[in-house]
């Protein structure tokens, strides 16, 4: 994980979003230190120097850490490109990702021991470092002990708010991303919370398709994760075979079921919460 003062870069910032949201970051004490768009180099955005090549802008900043905001066809050339320059974490923001391109970039990502969180990510946010990688609202994540995963952005956003109102900060938060494949999963995100002394519980919110609540009930199993959790699985009304806003939301058969999710997770040793409204008092009574 970055540190506070860690420089970042964010690939695309003289787009939309990029400049927005770089902005934003900047705003809640990121240290945005370059931005990368081919000819656009000699360029600033709020202050931040902008480079036609991501190894320039490495070379100028040291930066390990990338927000990436470019087009979907894009993506896996500008990761590739920022793999190359240095680069050991990426945050790709991108939705509608070939899945061939992200199943390449997952192998990059092992031959170079770098990690990408996404695509289709909001990102992920360190309150206690003040440090925003992302398009998260920040004035919903106060500093505390929850490590929060999510695969969907917007109820990473709503549960994290209620945690806060609750008085149970975040250590970490940290949206997956909505696609049928992600470069880095639930389980990966559990081990980096055993690993963080500040984390004293988890919650994890899981949605309908795919199987990675179950792949992650069975890594509690095996790794004894040793930090109480409380889950929460979106679409228990959900239509079958009927996507449902993400690429990885639907059910097939009996395939990604809600019920299967929740039965995997309760029979790892977590909560399962019915509504995210009862997801704080859960997490207190674990404490």
């Amino acid at each position: 994980m970055p540190e506070a003062d860690d420089p970042v870069i964010v690939q695309g910032i003289t787009g939309k979003y990029g400049s927005l949201h770089a902005r934003l970051m900047l705003a809640y004490g990121t240290n945005v230190a370059a931005g990368v768009t081919p000819g656009k180099g000699g360029a600033a955005v709020e202050g931040v120097p902008v480079y036609d090549t991501v190894k320039e802008a490495v070379d100028n900043t040291g930066a390990k850490a990338s927000v990436l905001f470019v087009p979907a066809p894009a993506l896996l050339s500008a990761a590739e490109e920022a793999l190359r320059a240095g680069v050991t974490l990426l945050v790709a923001i991108t939705e509608h990702v070939p899945i061939r391109d992200t199943l390449k970039l997952i192998r990059l990502c092992e031959e170079r021991g770098a990690h990408v969180i996404g695509p289709n990510t909001p990102g992920l946010i360190l309150p206690s470092k003040k440090l925003k990688l992302g398009i998260m609202p920040a004035p919903s994540y106060v500093d505390g002990g929850v490590a929060l995963f999510s695969r969907s952005g917007t109820l990473m956003y709503e549960v994290a708010d209620t945690l806060s109102k609750s008085a149970l900060g975040q250590h970490l938060a940290v949206g997956v991303g909505g696609d049928p494949v992600n470069c880095t999963t639930l389980t990966e995100c559990l081990d980096w919370a055993a690993a963080m002394k500040e984390v004293d519980s988890v919650v994890v919110v899981g949605e309908i398709g795919g199987d990675a609540e179950e792949r992650l009930a069975a890594h509690i199993v095996e790794s004894k994760f040793p930090k109480p959790i409380v889950a929460y699985i979106a679409g228990r009304s959900a239509p079958r075979e009927k996507r449902m806003g993400h690429a990885g939301a639907i059910i097939y058969g009996n395939f990604g079921t809600a019920e299967s999710k929740i039965a995997a997770m309760r029979g790892a040793g977590a909560k399962v919460a019915s509504t995210t409204s009862e997801i704080p008092s859960l997490v207190k009574s674990l404490r």
